[in-house]
């Protein structure tokens, strides 16, 4: 039985009958709804039904509770968070404090070094100024006309040194006439002393002198001692020699004894070897007599040998003679045995070829008549094929004419076509040699323009170097000249143009003209004031004054 309350009952029949309406077909009638059974119905009361209600969402209240729990908890932190906040007492609170004040030091330390690059950057910007200037400056002083000048300033530094020094000179010369006096005094009593000097040494080497005779005195008797004593030796030494000498001559004398023995032995050993000698050599020569016996007997009993070999020879040799005559006899009689059957079998022989060569004759003449019949067919033959080849060949003739014909014509139109297209070709090609040479002259005058603006900034720069020089060289001359130094080697070095020549000036530059010869060197400059009078007088730029030079006056 099902037991629903009231309330869900009047809602499930509201949700029921709106399902209905909604599943409903359109073209339907809404049919009557069907109501449930009020006695298989239970009612509950209130209470009952909220108790249900209550322990089916027992787990979502929980949790309802459990988040709203959270959520108060996490305000009051926030709370108790944003109070504390600002307590400096607080551990918190003071790391806050540290934390800031770490970072003001570390935006004061940044500042700082903001500041410190900075100005390291403008002290590194003043260095690599001072080294670019530097570098400009021994660049500007390698160059050749300022080492000239240098070297000019060098020269007034060494002539100003050699007047320095010769003024020294003169003044010591003028001090030295009043030195004089005193120093020869000086020098005499100098002599004076190392003359007294010398007298003391010289008695000193004669008293030396003495000392040495007297010590040579003494060496000379003591050398004549040891000469005695030497010849006590000697004579002593002559003894003992002349004690060996003898001892020697006795030695020499049993040698020589000996020796004779041993001659006299020798002697006597040859003789006996000489009596044995000639009773071998007649030994050897009954030996020799036996063996040339021997040799005689064995010479007779081969001659004997010989004799019998050629008898025997030769009674062979007529044994085989007779056998030959024999065989001979015999074979004589065969052949005339043979020749009578050889001429029986010669007739039958002939009869049997004159039948076979008629035989072949029939043949041949058959053989013949059946050659001359395929020869005809086969000339008829052949002249149909001729025949047929000829008219194939006309065919093929007229075809040729024809291909060769287009193929004229095809070539033809290839030749129109290719001179059409060397024509096309050939203006193309004067097309691009016009524009060629349009962009070669385009170029040409922008390397003309180029050219003529680099000689512009060229003739700058000289201009402005020589001004530089100039500056400089009259600075440096100005402080020679004060002072005192002689400037001439520096107003000679500072003359205006670049280039060590003897030239006039020509864009800034003096050249160097040389001899047209082996030598090769530079030709000397003849100019001079009077040189410059003439030229004036003589190339005057003002026409009047040439009229009036000349005597054109009206």
């Amino acid at each position: 039985m099902a037991t629903v309350s009231a309330p869900q009952y009047s809602r499930r029949k509201n949700s029921i009958a709106r399902l209905a309406i909604a599943i409903r077909p359109k073209e339907e009638a809404p049919a009557a709804v069907h109501l449930p059974d009020l006695r298989q119905v239970t009612v509950l009361p209130k209470a009952e039904w909220l108790r249900i209600q209550d322990n089916l969402n027992h787990d979502n209240k929980h949790n309802e509770s459990l988040l709203e729990a959270s959520k108060q908890r996490n305000a009051l932190h926030l709370r108790s968070k944003e109070v504390v906040k600002f307590w400096s007492n607080t551990i918190a609170g003071q790391r806050q404090k540290k934390l800031e004040a770490k970072k003001i030091r570390e935006e004061i330390e940044e500042e700082e070094k903001k500041r410190i690059d900075l100005e390291e950057a403008e002290y590194q910007k003043q260095k690599r100024k001072e080294a670019i200037s530097k570098a400009k400056s021994e660049q500007y002083f390698q160059m050749d006309r300022v080492k000239g000048f240098h070297s000019a300033l060098l020269l007034s530094e060494v002539l100003k040194e050699r007047e320095a020094q010769l003024e020294l000179k003169q003044k010591k010369q003028s001090a030295s006439k009043d030195v004089d006096r005193d120093v020869m005094a000086q020098l005499k009593q100098k002599d004076e002393e190392a003359m007294e000097q010398e007298r003391q040494r010289e008695i000193l080497r004669e008293q030396e002198n003495e000392a040495i005779a007297e010590d040579l005195k003494q060496q000379m008797r003591e050398h004549k001692l040891i000469q005695e004593k030497e010849k006590m030796e000697n004579m002593k030494e002559a003894v003992e020699l002349q004690r060996l000498k003898e001892l020697h001559d006795w030695e020499k004398s049993m040698h020589k004894q000996n020796k004779q023995e041993e001659k006299r032995s020798v002697m006597k050993a040859h003789l006996e070897h000489m009596s044995n000698r000639n009773v071998i050599r007649a030994i050897e020569a009954q030996k020799e007599e036996a063996e040339e016996e021997r040799r005689r007997l064995f010479m007779t009993a081969k001659q004997k040998m010989i004799k019998m070999r050629k008898e025997k020879e030769a009674e062979m040799f007529r044994d085989v003679q007779r056998h030959k005559e024999t065989m001979t006899e015999r074979l004589a009689a065969q052949l005339q045995e043979k020749t009578s059957n050889d001429e029986e079998l010669i007739t039958k022989a002939v009869t049997l070829r004159e039948a076979r060569l008629e035989r072949e004759q029939r043949e041949n003449a058959a053989k013949k008549k059946t050659m001359l019949d395929s020869i005809a067919v086969h000339r008829e033959t052949m002249h149909q094929e001729q025949e047929r080849k000829l008219s194939e060949e006309k065919q093929m003739a007229l075809e040729m004419l024809q291909a060769k014909k287009e193929a004229d014509r095809i070539f033809l139109e290839k030749q129109q076509l290719k001179t059409q297209k060397m024509k096309d070709n050939w203006v193309s090609l004067q097309d691009f040699h016009i524009h060629q040479m349009a962009e070669r002259r385009a170029k040409e005058q922008l390397v003309k323009k180029e050219q003529l603006y680099f000689e512009a900034k060229n003739t700058e720069l000289v201009a402005e170097e020589e001004e530089q020089f100039q500056k400089y060289s009259e600075g440096v001359i100005r402080t020679a000249a004060e002072a005192k130094r002689n400037i001439l080697p520096l107003r000679k070095a500072a003359k205006e143009g670049i280039g060590g020549g003897l030239g006039p000036i020509f864009g800034g530059l003096r050249p160097s003209y040389l001899v047209h010869d082996s030598t090769g060197v530079e030709m000397p400059k003849y100019v001079s004031s009077t040189t410059q009078d003439i030229k004036e007088l003589y190339e005057t730029n003002d026409i009047q004054q040439a009229k009036k030079r000349l005597g054109f006056t009206w």
